[in-house]
């Protein structure tokens, strides 16, 4: 188990050997970290040798190229994303290409996580191996696929902690907690969410993790009064009631593109009188915010809009596009990006040698479209 976690000092240092190359914007500071603008992410790919080895060799390569900042998720190719990150981070740390204080790990719990592959009949290996056995009840499993029991995500960060070979997770989500919505009652739903802060906070005593937060998908993507539209204020107020003003719920990961502005233009966060957009919200409340999707795996790399393009001029691909778009946009820490080639790596970081637009500008833009 590799000891420590990201620093202050450790991630200027890394800032410091790679600032040259990028724009001055490309290292932003959170937490007292500083983050590379773009994230290595390791959502997709099937659950196979041959995809380990790419997702490390790309890995490996942005970790020497100025990105510090990775991301999984136990779940992510049942577990072999996290196993690769663990072997890629061992493996480098030993090599004196970095050190663990220079690197942000982040990875995300509360599906069910089936190891390496899937199984013949999913609901029956959650029954052996959760509810069998006392861990969890059934009615803590929500659409047949998630869970937030604090048994359930204890089991979850430990096995996470193994895969990834540390002793220290820098932050660690709760994964789409929005699902629990489609099966409780309000009430409920936030009673299951503090004890899940009750645990993680007691992770973060333990020295397992150092903050927490949520990585979503379409929850703080809906609509002002949809039922399934999570409030970050309350998850706030929640993580109060847990610790105290020390809280450590301190992060958001959400899709974030040119064709998923939400976070961005979206006023659904409730602040006293005003609504807000989730990036204002969270700056207001001292949120990190992390871009997900950001190209949309994939779908992004073409066939964007001629303005978009044109105002971009600098950028040589779709890609770099929407990347140099994220970077522009105030509030976003990092954008997470999936890189298997070292093509991709290299097409990617040049969007970091782009100085981003002013928010005016974006705003100016777009309001003409």
């Amino acid at each position: 188990m590799i000891q420590g976690f990201a620093t202050s000092d450790g991630t200027a240092r890394y800032r410091a050997r790679f600032q040259k190359q990028f724009s001055s914007q490309f290292y932003r500071v959170s937490r007292d970290l500083h983050w590379s603008g773009i994230g290595a992410g390791t959502y997709l790919g099937a659950p196979t040798t041959v995809v380990d080895e790419a997702y490390a060799s790309a890995v490996t390569q942005a970790l020497e190229s100025g990105i510090n900042v990775l991301d999984t998720a136990i779940n992510y190719r049942f577990q072999l994303s996290e196993r690769m990150l663990g072997r890629v981070i061992q493996e480098s740390v030993a090599a004196g290409k970095i050190k663990r204080d220079e690197i942000i790990v982040c990875t995300k719990g509360g599906f069910f996580s089936f190891d390496g592959a899937m199984p013949e009949n999913g609901a029956q290996w959650i029954k052996q191996n959760f509810i069998d056995i006392g861990m969890i009840r059934q009615e803590d499993v929500i659409a047949g696929c998630h869970c937030m029991h604090p048994h359930y995500l204890e089991h979850q960060l430990n096995q996470s902690l193994a895969n990834l070979r540390l002793e220290t997770i820098d932050v660690y989500y709760i994964h789409n907690p929005e699902i629990q919505l489609e099966e409780l009652e309000p009430q409920e739903f936030r009673n299951r969410l503090r004890h899940a802060f009750e645990v993680l906070e007691r992770a973060v005593a333990d020295g397992k993790i150092r903050a927490y937060g949520a990585a979503t998908w379409a929850g703080f993507r809906q609509a002002p009064d949809a039922s399934e539209l999570l409030s970050l204020e309350e998850m706030v107020i929640l993580a109060r009631e847990v610790a105290g003003p020390n809280h450590h719920f301190k992060h958001v990961q959400l899709p974030f593109n040119i064709a998923m502005p939400e976070a961005w233009v979206l006023a659904n966060q409730r602040y006293g009188a005003a609504e807000l957009p989730l990036l204002k919200m969270a700056n207001n409340l001292d949120i990190t915010v992390a871009a997900s999707g950001s190209l949309l795996q994939g779908k992004l790399t073409q066939g964007l809009p001629d303005f978009i393009s044109e105002y971009f001029k600098e950028c040589k691909t779709p890609a770099q596009v929407n990347l140099a778009f994220s970077q522009s946009v105030a509030g976003l820490t990092t954008a997470l990006v999936g890189m298997k080639t070292a093509e991709h790596v290299t097409e990617n970081i040049q969007a970091g040698k782009i100085q981003p637009s002013t928010e005016e500008q974006l705003i100016a833009l777009f309001s003409k479209k």
